[in-house]
């Protein structure tokens, strides 16, 4: 597999709607129907097959019906800590908390007229 950091933008955008004409083919699904699928122009279809995505929202609509939207999970999941890390954030949280000064504040002392 070539490396994708060594691929220009336009390689990229190239290579992605070759994939996704390859999955609309392999599941029998003509640009049209996508189109109507997705509520997308039939244009705006043909631009991102051939790598011109013109919004993200368009894409994420083709990848949706195209049942690719798994593309994404890595980016939308929430990370999780291991129970080290979790200890270790917690313990860290607690070390920059104000600390208040021991005993009671006293209340002003009379002063006696005399």
């Amino acid at each position: 597999m070539e490396d994708i950091f060594a691929l220009s933008d336009k390689q990229i955008q190239e290579r992605i709607g070759s994939r996704l004409r390859a999955a609309r083919l392999k599941q029998n699904i003509t640009q049209l129907q996508l189109a109507h699928s997705a509520g997308l122009s039939l244009s705006s279809v043909k631009k991102i097959e051939n790598g011109n995505v013109g919004t993200f929202e368009s894409l994420l609509r083709v990848l949706r019906i195209l049942g690719r939207l798994d593309v994404f999970q890595t980016l939308v999941e929430e990370d999780s800590l291991s129970p080290a890390e979790y200890y270790a954030l917690r313990n860290a949280s607690g070390k920059n908390q104000r600390k208040r000064a021991a005993g009671r504040i006293k209340a002003k002392e009379e002063v006696s007229e005399w």
